[in-house]
């Protein structure tokens, strides 16, 4: 007989911050086909090129690498292939059974698997590695195995399992602690 580890159950939620520079304003989205309570974020002005990706709460890298394969787009050949999966990728623990995951970065992450990072620290820049059709940073929350909704500044962002094209625009409060 097989015996598996009791798994504790998760802790409260972090208070998560949006993984965006402090006071820039981003549309979260999603559509129907996309997985559970994935959402994407596009800034809501500008180009989405090499924008910092930030740590939305502080915690551990346990990846930082290549989720599937890269492809070929880029800010020069914004039309190349689409690759697989998530591309350059970042995910990080925050305890108590919470994680985040940043992928579709620009280029190989800043950090590495081990290091502890703080909130609002870059991990990457918005890329459109792996299988993406535009720039942006697809974002999740992971409570224990589980994707779940995403919230930020403790609310709820509203983009659920429901399978329907919903989008939100939210400010950033990603901002340095010396900072209003």
């Amino acid at each position: 007989m097989v015996v598996a580890p009791l798994l504790r159950p998760p802790g409260p939620r972090p208070p998560f911050q949006l993984p965006v520079s402090c006071g820039e304003t981003w549309r979260l989205g999603t559509y129907p086909g996309h997985d559970d309570f994935d959402v994407d974020l596009f800034p809501a002005e500008g180009d989405a090129w090499g924008r910092p990706v930030l740590a939305s709460h502080a915690g551990t890298v346990t990846v930082a690498g290549i989720n599937g394969s890269l492809g070929g787009r880029t800010p020069d050949n914004p039309k190349g292939p689409r690759g697989r999966g998530g591309g350059y990728w970042v995910k990080i623990d925050h305890g108590g059974r919470w994680e985040t995951q940043y992928l579709h970065l620009l280029e190989p992450p800043l950090v590495r698997a081990g290091q502890r990072v703080a909130q609002g620290e870059q991990l990457g820049r918005v890329g459109s590695t792996g299988n993406s059709g535009a720039p942006h940073l697809h974002y999740e929350q992971h409570r224990g195995r589980e994707k779940v909704e995403t919230w930020f500044d403790g609310v709820p962002s509203g983009i659920t399992d429901d399978d329907t094209e919903y989008s939100v625009t939210l400010t950033s409060g990603n901002c340095p602690a010396d900072r209003p």
